[in-house]
Formats: C-alpha cells, sequence, structure tokens
C-alpha cells in the first residue's frame, strides 16, 4: 500500500470511537465523528490540500470530499438523509463521514469482525496492530516500516 493509502486507512485509537443504539434493535454501532474525519484529513493532506463541496440532491446531503494528491484534485461523494436529531446539520455530518469511507477512512469500523460483543477491536482494528500486520505483509520490523513509508503527501 502507498503511505497515503495507509494513512488514510489506518484505524484510530480506541478512546476515539463513540457507540450508538442501531436502528429497529440491530444492536450497538461504532462510529467515528465529523471532526475525526477532519483531523484524519488534516493530517494525512494537511488542512489546504483537501476541500469538500455540498448539494442537496433528491432529498439528501452529498458531499463531495476531494483531496489533492501529486497536485491533481481527485474527488469522491456520497450522501446521506437528514438525521433525527440535527436534521440538516446531521445530512452534512453523515454524509461527509460516508464520503471519507469512500477514501478508506474507518472503512474498517464496518467489518464484521472489526469489534467484538464486549465492544473490544480485533488487533488488526487498533493502530498498533495494524501497523504490525502491515510490518509483518512486508517481512519487517515495525519500526523498520514505519521508517520506510517515509512522508505521507
Amino acid at each position: 500500500m502507498k503511505a497515503i493509502e495507509i494513512a488514510l486507512k489506518r484505524p484510530f485509537p480506541v478512546a476515539r470511537l463513540k457507540w450508538r443504539r442501531g436502528q429497529g434493535g440491530s444492536g450497538e454501532l461504532v462510529y467515528i465523528t465529523a471532526r475525526d474525519v477532519m483531523d484524519r484529513l488534516d493530517e494525512v493532506f494537511g488542512p489546504v490540500g483537501w476541500q469538500t463541496r455540498y448539494e442537496f440532491i433528491g432529498g439528501r446531503m452529498i458531499c463531495n470530499l476531494s483531496c489533492n494528491i501529486g497536485g491533481e484534485w481527485v474527488t469522491k461523494a456520497d450522501g446521506a438523509d437528514d438525521t433525527n436529531i440535527e436534521a440538516a446539520k446531521g445530512g452534512i455530518s453523515d454524509s461527509l463521514k460516508r464520503a471519507a469511507v469512500l477514501w478508506g477512512i474507518f472503512r474498517y469500523g464496518y467489518h464484521p469482525g472489526a469489534f467484538n460483543s464486549k465492544k473490544e477491536p480485533a488487533s488488526w482494528a487498533t493502530p498498533e496492530g495494524f501497523d504490525a500486520l502491515m510490518a509483518a505483509k512486508e517481512g519487517k520490523e515495525i519500526d523498520q516500516w514505519r521508517a520506510d513509508l517515509g512522508p505521507v503527501t
């Protein structure tokens, strides 16, 4: 994986994760906030290396999330309905989080084996476990693997 992809996909520290009840008795769902997404984008691309544009189409808020990669703006988009809690504001936040998943941010949170029934993450769903797994895939020690990644942008 390239450094940008790894940085985007790297799991969040467990302390940053939030849990809520799913709709229709679907159990507990793990999530991150829109601010977590913004922080990750800032870490990877810098504060001026990404941007959003929102549209309201067919009753859904659409977030066009663009990132500057090698001088070229690349856009991925997804949408969300207004939420029951904060209506339009919730739709904006949810559409950003959904667009971020297209970039790999918190995609692991949707994997059925990422967390057990006690809300404990699988080893690979932690930053340390992810790094160990990626290093092992390349046959390297973690410190060497991290050093070889070099700068993200």
